[in-house]
C-alpha cells in the first residue's frame, strides 16, 4: 500500500467523521430557526417586558417583571394556594361547555338539515344570539341567585351560540353531490346522515367547539369576578384589591395555559378524527 493511498483513506475517513457533526449543526440551526420564525416575537416581547420593568422604564409596582410573576405562579401552584381555585373554576367551565355541546350539537344537525326546523327557530336564536350573555347575567342572577347555578348558565349561554351556528353551518356545507350519489345507490336516510352528513359536518363542529371552549374561559372569568369568592377569576379580582399584582397576573397566565390546553387538546382530537381536514393549529 502505498502512502498516498493511505493519506486517501485517512482523509475519506476524516471527512465522514466529520459529517456527522456537521449534519448535526445543520439539523439544529433548520429546529432553532423554525421556533425563532414562530416564537421569535414573543420571545421579544416578554424579553422586552422583561427589561422595562427591571430598569425602570415602567412602573414596576404596575407591570412586575417576568421573574417576579413566575416566583408568584410558581408559589401559588407549589404551595397549593391556587390549585383549588383551578379546579372550581375548571368544573364551571367544564360543566357548562359539556351541557352546551350536548344541547348545540344535536340542534345543529336538526336545524342543518330540517328547513321547517331552521325557519322556526332561527329568529328567536338570532335575537338571543344578539344579546350579549353579559348583559344577561344579572337576569340569571335574579333567576337562579348568585350561586353556582347562575355562574354555569351564563357560561352555557355563552358557548350555546358559536357551537350551534357552526353545526348548522357545517351540515349545509356537505357536498350536494355526495348526498345525489348516496341517494342514488340506494341508501337509506339514517345511512346517508351517518355516512355522509355527519363526517362533513364534523370539521366545522370542530371549529364551533375551539370557540366555545375560548368563550366558556372567557365569561367564566366575567363571572368569577361577581359573587365568586373561589376561582381563578376571583383570584385576579382579589389579588388587585390587594394589590398583589404579580399574583394577578399569574392567576391571568394560568387563564391563559388552560385556554391553549383546551385549543390544542381539540385540535389533536380533530386531527385524529379528520385525518382529511388537516386543521390549521
Amino acid at each position: 500500500m502505498t502512502l498516498q493511498h493511505i493519506e486517501r483513506t485517512v482523509g475519506v475517513g476524516r471527512r465522514e467523521g466529520n459529517a456527522l457533526p456537521m449534519d448535526s449543526l445543520r439539523l439544529a440551526g433548520r429546529a432553532s430557526g423554525r421556533i425563532l420564525s414562530r416564537y421569535g416575537v414573543l420571545l421579544g416581547f416578554l424579553a422586552l417586558w422583561q427589561v422595562a420593568a427591571s430598569r425602570g422604564w415602567v412602573n414596576a409596582a404596575v407591570l412586575p417583571p417576568i421573574d417576579a410573576i413566575i416566583v408568584a405562579l410558581w408559589k401559588g401552584v407549589a404551595g397549593g394556594s391556587l390549585l383549588g381555585d383551578i379546579a372550581i373554576s375548571l368544573q364551571r367551565a367544564g360543566l357548562a361547555f359539556v351541557a352546551a355541546v350536548v344541547v348545540a350539537i344535536p340542534l345543529g344537525l336538526v336545524m342543518g338539515q330540517a328547513r321547517a326546523v331552521e325557519m322556526a327557530l332561527d329568529p328567536i336564536l338570532q335575537l338571543f344570539r344578539q344579546t350579549s350573555a353579559l348583559a344577561l347575567y344579572p337576569v340569571f342572577i335574579l333567576l337562579l341567585g348568585l350561586g353556582e347555578a347562575s355562574k354555569v348558565f351564563v357560561i352555557f349561554w355563552a358557548t350555546l351560540f358559536p357551537l350551534l351556528l357552526n353545526t348548522i353551518s357545517g351540515v349545509k356545507e356537505v357536498d350536494p353531490k355526495l348526498l345525489e350519489m348516496a341517494r342514488v345507490y340506494g341508501a337509506r336516510q339514517l345511512t346517508i346522515f351517518r355516512r355522509v352528513v355527519l363526517p362533513g359536518a364534523v370539521p366545522s363542529i370542530f371549529v364551533g367547539l375551539r370557540l366555545g371552549a375560548t368563550t366558556a374561559l372567557l365569561l367564566l372569568i366575567a363571572s368569577e369576578m361577581i359573587g365568586a369568592n373561589k376561582g381563578i377569576g376571583f383570584q385576579v379580582m382579589n389579588a388587585q384589591y390587594n394589590f398583589q399584582i404579580p399574583l394577578m397576573f399569574a392567576a391571568i397566565v394560568i387563564l391563559a395555559a388552560l385556554g391553549l390546553i383546551a385549543n390544542q387538546a381539540l385540535v389533536i382530537l380533530q386531527r385524529r378524527l379528520c385525518r382529511w381536514s388537516n386543521p390549521a393549529g
